[in-house]
């Protein structure tokens, strides 16, 4: 898995950011110890840990945080936002070839993306590998992935930037402790998972419709 090799660092070393592509040597501390997840749903624990069942993705809400759910036109869920004191927080799941590696792809798209907003863009060793903190206006972006067995998670965290250090931790802890369903049935690389809401957010939703 190279830079992206699952493991817990010591320190959060900042690195420039230009473009992040295959051919790019980012010098990153070697992995030393694999943090316990996220997990893959074969893998999944057998523990008590409260987790939002979205389909794709089972997501540990925080005691006194709020959901968010963003539509598509179509009506379909295009992305559920976890809102804490620290930042709005969301994870969604993709579809990943067998031999990992999308988030090394993803991280350098994601930071050209960024700086076209006008963004400044670092780079970070974190848990998992590659990391991207952005500053744009008044907000701060942690952006972290997990290449798994076949899928990828990404996780990001907007929020103010004097709580920027906090946010990434708070976002570190969701990620670790999701679960991914992956599902057997063949996908395009990059494909979203997709996410479905438990039924009595689902109705709610529904209710709020104009017309409902």
């Amino acid at each position: 898995m190279g830079l992206f090799g699952r493991g817990r660092r010591g320190r959060d070393e900042d690195v420039e950011v230009g473009a992040i592509t295959d051919e790019d040597d980012v010098d990153l501390p070697v992995a030393v110890e694999a943090p316990d997840g996220p997990y893959d749903e074969a893998d999944a624990p057998d523990d008590d840990f409260p987790r939002l069942d979205l389909g794709s993705v089972r997501v540990p809400v925080p005691d006194g945080a709020q959901l968010q759910v963003e539509m598509d036109p179509s009506g379909s869920v295009r992305a559920v936002h976890v809102l804490t004191p620290v930042g709005q927080v969301t994870l969604n799941a993709y579809a990943a070839p067998r031999s990992g590696g999308l988030w090394r792809e993803v991280c350098g798209e994601l930071a050209e993306q960024l700086r076209g907003d006008g963004a400044t863009v670092r780079s970070h060793a974190g848990d998992w590998g590659q990391e991207l903190s952005a500053s744009l206006g008044e907000m701060s972006l942690r952006f972290v992935g997990v290449d798994g067995p076949r899928w990828m998670l990404r996780g990001v965290v907007a929020g103010p930037p004097e709580l920027a250090d906090t946010s990434a931790a708070a976002l570190r802890e969701l990620v670790r402790n999701s679960v991914v369903v992956r599902g057997q049935q063949p996908m395009p690389v990059r494909t979203p998972l997709q996410i479905d809401l438990p039924k009595a957010i689902a109705e709610h939703i529904a209710a709020q419709q104009p017309g409902e």
